[in-house]
């Protein structure tokens, strides 16, 4: 057993971050329901984790628990659920780390998963038809569109080869995706669709936004990482530069004469290593 825990450790220490959000998101679904099973058996009403750690559409659960803004983005309803994110999340997500750093694509993600959860709040508190409804929000896909959207702004042309359809390029993913979202919107999950349109709105800006050579970069990385201990600095002098600059320019010409005399008697042969390197790097200069 304990063999087993640490093979999973390694594996996470030794994975990408998309793969670390990956793993973290696999622990959560699998954790969450146990805690299902075990309060089914003890007819314990609802779930724990649902109840504090999904987004509520009401602003007032909001303000009580304000976590939910991102911790829903790490719950999954059910085994096709999570299975479709992640999936999507491997393959996008490493292709996203070729053109971008891991910094940047936990910036899209939690970004993603933050805007698509404002847009599913105010969907719900000011479209009619939403306002009536009572739901949760959980699921990856927010954020896991950003990076899409994001990664098929910046490389549009790029295409994917799939078994049955050939090559496809990324613009036409993303876009094929936000239109699915579209015409899905009335099927019942009408805020996970809103959500995910969300995410695909804040990956386009960020895009556009990066290709103007400014950063928005939110470092949610050490949540990732180890803390280590910071070593201490050992500061190194360069004594060729201070060297150079407590040589008076007399002194050196005087040295140069010095050894051009010298050449002058007995001959180049006779100079010391430190003569020599001192004429190459006056001939270099």
């Amino acid at each position: 057993m304990n063999n087993w825990i640490e093979d999973i450790k390694q594996k996470y220490h030794a994975s990408n971050i998309a793969e670390k959000l990956i793993f973290i998101n696999v622990f959560v679904f699998v954790f969450t329901f146990l805690l299902n099973t075990f309060s089914a058996l003890f007819k314990i009403d609802g779930n724990l984790i649902i109840d504090w750690f999904a987004l509520s559409p009401h602003f007032d659960s909001l303000l009580f628990k304000p976590w939910t803004i991102i911790s829903y983005g790490f719950i999954h309803s059910g085994f096709f659920h999570i299975v479709f994110n992640l999936v999507f999340l491997y393959y996008i997500g490493n292709l996203f780390l070729n053109f971008f750093n891991k910094k940047q694509l936990l910036t899209y993600y939690f970004l993603g998963i933050i805007f698509g959860g404002i847009i599913y709040i105010l969907s719900y508190n000011y479209l009619p038809a939403l306002k009536s409804q009572q739901t949760v929000l959980v699921g990856a896909s927010a954020g896991v569109t950003a990076i899409l959207v994001g990664l098929a702004t910046n490389i549009p042309h790029y295409a994917l080869r799939f078994q049955l359809f050939g090559n496809i390029k990324l613009m036409y993913i993303a876009i094929g995706f936000i239109v699915l979202d579209l015409i899905q919107i009335p099927d019942g999950n009408a805020g996970g669709h809103l959500a995910h349109l969300g995410g695909a709105l804040i990956g386009y800006l960020l895009t556009r936004y990066f290709n103007k050579g400014k950063e928005v970069i939110l470092n949610f990385e050490n949540l990732f990482q180890k803390k280590k201990e910071k070593p201490l600095k050992t500061v190194y002098k360069n004594k060729q530069s201070s060297n150079k600059k407590t040589i008076n320019p007399k002194d050196h010409q005087v040295k140069i004469d010095r050894i051009l005399d010298k050449i002058s008697k007995s001959g180049y042969e006779t100079l010391t290593k430190d003569e020599k390197d001192f004429l190459f790097k006056v001939g270099k200069n």
